[in-house]
């Protein structure tokens, strides 16, 4: 059995309950990953273009800072969740991506939208850790049954 691990990135809680979730109906280990400089409703605001997601967003050599990095070597499998910023991951994940020691590694991003998918979140994250195998994730709402998510999942 392949021991997984759910790291995920929540702005606002959602992607929080369904990593929770998965993690739990999954047996996985959870992760948080969190900037060191948290977000604010204004950091935000997408409508704003000077807000701190907007100008992150605009930079794809954004990395913004972590609180803390992941041991990632006891896993086989990462699932990797996140909100979907301007239809792809957001900058943080960047970080994590390049943060640890992906070499060998199934990595599955996922992702919380009200209706954007993943776009190109696993191209991008495979282009950051090349020696990982970066699989197509999966867009889930926060109404995603702990049975739907245990078989996602498990699958990898």
């Amino acid at each position: 059995m392949k021991k997984i691990l759910v790291a995920y990135f929540s702005a606002s809680g959602v992607t929080a309950k369904v990593a929770d979730k998965m993690a739990k109906a999954a047996g996985a280990d959870l992760f948080e990953i969190k900037p060191e400089q948290p977000y604010t409703k204004a950091d935000l605001n997408w409508r704003d273009k000077q807000s701190r997601s907007s100008v992150e967003m605009n930079d794809r050599n954004c990395r913004p800072a972590m609180e803390k990095k992941p041991d990632v070597s006891d896993y086989d499998v990462i699932l990797a969740g996140f909100p979907v910023w301007w239809y792809r991951e957001p900058s943080i994940i960047d970080t994590f991506m390049e943060s640890a020691d992906f070499t060998g590694k199934i990595v599955v991003p996922f992702c919380t939208s009200g209706g954007s998918g993943l776009g190109d979140s696993a191209k991008n994250m495979q282009s950051l850790a090349p020696d990982a195998k970066v699989i197509d994730g999966k867009r889930f709402s926060s109404f995603t049954s702990s049975d739907e998510l245990k078989k996602w999942a498990q699958q990898f």
